[in-house]
């Protein structure tokens, strides 16, 4: 160990001085809790994110491809679709909003027509079904969100009357009756209220539909992340005469939201790793008061100013480095904590933990973060004892 990091290991220890040694441990303590509390809520804001984007993947491909009017021999398309490298599976559907009819009064809804054993391999909806299974689906029955049968107290084997909007097409069926044969949970309240699931065969009659057509078809791919150069791969082979929309342009005021949310309270959190940087300025300049003494020994003998200035700087790094070091440990057990035993209410989040994720990148930035801001608050104090002239340091002893 060189001279220059032994004093500053001294300094810090401040083993004769039990009021620096106070202000060391505040020190040290005030960025470890900044710290601690970035890693913690960046985890719990991006372990919430994910659980959100699980969900809107689980319940919408990757990809949908509609067309004006309608997809006509949709089969022929989805067997070119699934030609292409990173795609997994596709589905045809057919959604439009329908009426539900209850004692008399009509609520609006989202009808999805789906094919029950291609619906599964694209989405996760088999899963989130909590009474009832997809392959009873047929087209005189229907599959409704948790929160519209808690509304109006239906339970499978009932009966729902669905109003079609094309009522007033002459000789067209407007009204079918349907029963309820499964009921899914996905943990957001606009899908578990708004959303009804039918039979694909019956979604074209009931939106007036050839037999061959959908309104769309679903793609599922290996790495939703790809959505974007897959749609363009699509487009390609398939001519721009369809609409191409990926999960991300669907939901990108939502995410835009959740990383915004996330990066401000970043940078509030951020705020008290930089309160904590004025500690340290205040014991830097606490110990060069103390010190002044022995700064003159060290350049009476030859020490050059820019040591001088480094022994304080490493006093404040080691500080900053303790701190965060601490603060790391401290982010980790406080989310392990959250993660393993603090629960929520799985009525309202369908989780029953605190989705807590620390990302490798998050905990780089934080760590830089709070040793740069670290490094910054040595310069005004490291600079002051470099200034100090022996003459005046050893005037009066």
């Amino acid at each position: 160990m060189n001279y220059e990091n032994w004093i500053s290991y001294r300094y810090m220890r401040a083993s004769q001085g039990r009021f620096l040694r106070f202000l060391n441990c505040i020190s040290i303590g005030g960025v470890a809790i900044g710290v601690a509390s970035l890693i913690v809520v960046t985890g719990v804001m991006t372990g919430f994110g994910n659980n959100l984007r699980e969900k809107i993947i689980g319940t919408t491909p990757h990809i949908m491809l509609e067309k004006e009017g309608g997809i006509r021999d949709f089969e022929a398309v989805r067997q070119e679709v699934n030609t292409i490298a990173g795609v997994q599976a596709t589905s045809a559907y057919i959604q439009g909003n329908v009426f539900l009819e209850n004692t008399g009064q009509a609520t609006g809804l989202i009808a999805r027509g789906i094919m029950p054993q291609t619906e599964k391999q694209i989405t996760s909806v088999s899963k989130y079904l909590v009474e009832g299974n997809l392959a009873d689906l047929d087209a005189d029955s229907v599959i409704i969100g948790s929160e519209l049968a808690r509304y109006f107290g239906y339970t499978p084997g009932d009966t729902i009357n669905i109003i079609s909007p094309g009522s007033g097409i002459a000789g067209s069926d407007w009204r079918y009756n349907l029963k309820v044969v499964g009921i899914f949970t996905t943990g957001m309240v606009d899908y578990d209220t708004n959303l009804i699931l039918v039979h694909l065969h019956r979604a074209q009659q009931i939106f007036h539909l050839p037999e061959n057509t959908a309104s769309g078809i679903g793609v599922r791919l290996y790495d939703p992340n790809q959505a974007r150069q897959i749609k363009d791969v699509i487009h390609g082979l398939i001519g721009y005469g369809f609409v191409a929309k990926t999960w991300i342009d669907m939901n990108r005021n939502l995410f835009d939201a959740l990383i915004l949310e996330k990066w401000g309270l970043f940078l509030i959190l951020m705020l008290m790793v930089v309160v904590a940087s004025f500690n340290i300025i205040s014991t830097l300049i606490v110990t060069v008061t103390s010190k002044v003494h022995d700064i003159g020994i060290l350049q009476s003998i030859g020490v050059p100013k820019s040591s001088i200035r480094r022994i304080f700087t490493k006093q404040g790094i080691f500080i900053g480095c303790l701190g965060t070091f601490w603060g790391v440990v401290a982010g980790v057990g406080l989310s392990h904590v959250l993660r393993t035993y603090v629960h929520v209410p799985r009525e309202i989040y369908s989780i029953d933990h605190v989705p807590v994720e620390l990302q490798p990148f998050d905990m780089i930035v934080i760590v830089v973060t709070a040793l740069g801001i670290s490094y910054l608050a040595t310069i005004y104090p490291a600079a002051k004892a470099a200034r100090l002239q022996p003459v005046e340091a050893l005037r009066y002893e």
